[in-house]
């Protein structure tokens, strides 16, 4: 029997597909590679020497994944494909909502057809929406403040309605904080198309000249330093806890949430200053207006996954710059490779 890892050619994605094969687990890949490259299936073979299968499918394509399921005995699905640019879902909000949820409902429609209850559903701390204090725990109200945040919400609330309708499913919501860093070796991370939208791959991008400065969003916030602050996780920690979430299930039936971040709040500026000191590279910055919707502060409580799963984040901030740089000078195009042109 194998994993399902349904966007498994993304960033968080890979990293998992590497933990999973390193764990001893057999895996499926399923990734449309609309935000994705092939090359990244390459390299998570090349870390783990294992082979495993790869169909460049749509979760939306109900019928090719229904081969998937027909020809594959799956013994659970980890459930990282949708699209996830906050800006952009305020843009296009239709193909967010088409794309996340009905995506999803096909997923959850053939597991259920094929009798694969088990989930570890990639969600996010964008659920809470603009909380009332810090740090976060998993009790606190949910609300989202952009088309993104809202198809995780309606996914948790679909995926909670599925249980109530069949309590043989065993479900793993997982909460992300703010993942950034990339696998030690430096082979697998995150490659962004076009501009990114995250914070430490823009800083890596103007570290190797690729973008002139970094545009630090407010700096009035009321914080130690006024900018933004955040929960940033070392994504090997974020998957670990997949992994940890996975072996939850197999002992517990039910749906169960948990947070997976640090408990440690970074402010933008504690960000960048630990990127300059641990790469001895300096990050050109200027301070511009606050984005629409961001939120001074928020970080995790991680308690729960501590005392339920007996996980909690083990690497440092250091380690996350560090990690990213490796990433980014190693792969100065990502898996982009330069094709060269003999005369």
């Amino acid at each position: 029997m194998s994993i399902l890892v349904t966007g498994g050619a993304g960033y968080i994605g890979s990293h998992a597909a590497v933990e999973l094969l390193k764990t001893g687990y057999d895996i499926v890949i399923v990734d449309n590679l609309s935000n994705s490259n092939f090359e990244s299936i390459n390299r998570v073979k090349e870390l783990t020497g294992k082979e495993f299968p790869f169909y460049k499918c749509d979760l939306l394509d109900r019928d090719e994944l229904n081969t998937i399921f027909e020809n594959h005995n799956f013994e659970a699905v980890m459930h990282f494909a949708g699209l996830k640019a906050v800006g952009e879902s305020v843009e296009i909000p239709l193909m967010y909502y088409h794309n996340n949820i009905t995506g999803t409902i096909n997923l959850c429609d053939l597991m259920a057809k094929h009798d694969v209850k088990k989930l570890v559903f990639s969600s996010s701390a964008t659920v809470y929406g603009h909380p009332d204090s810090v740090p976060i725990d998993e009790s606190f109200p949910l609300s989202a403040t952009n088309p993104y945040g809202r198809t995780k919400l309606m996914i948790e609330d679909i995926l909670r309605d599925l249980y109530i309708s069949d309590s043989t499913w065993r479900i793993a919501l997982l909460r992300y904080f703010n993942p950034i860093g990339a696998h030690e070796s430096g082979r697998i991370g995150e490659n962004p198309n076009g501009i990114p939208n995250n914070l430490m791959p823009y800083i890596t991008q103007v570290a190797i000249g690729k973008r002139e400065k970094l545009s630090v969003f407010g700096n009035d916030y009321e914080t130690h330093d006024g900018t933004g602050v955040r929960d940033f996780i070392h994504v090997i920690d974020l998957v670990k806890g997949h992994l940890k979430a996975l072996k939850f299930l197999d002992k517990n039936k039910g749906i169960e949430t948990f947070n997976l971040g640090t408990g440690t709040g970074y402010s933008v500026m504690d960000l960048i200053n630990a990127f300059s000191t641990i790469n001895s590279k300096a990050i050109p910055y200027q301070f511009v207006d606050r984005r629409p919707g961001d939120i001074a502060i928020c970080y995790a409580n991680p308690t729960k996954a501590e005392k339920v799963l007996g996980w909690r984040a083990e690497k440092d901030l250091n380690e996350m710059c560090k990690d990213s740089w490796k990433w980014q000078t190693d792969n100065p195009n990502g898996y982009e490779q330069k094709v060269l042109v003999q005369s």
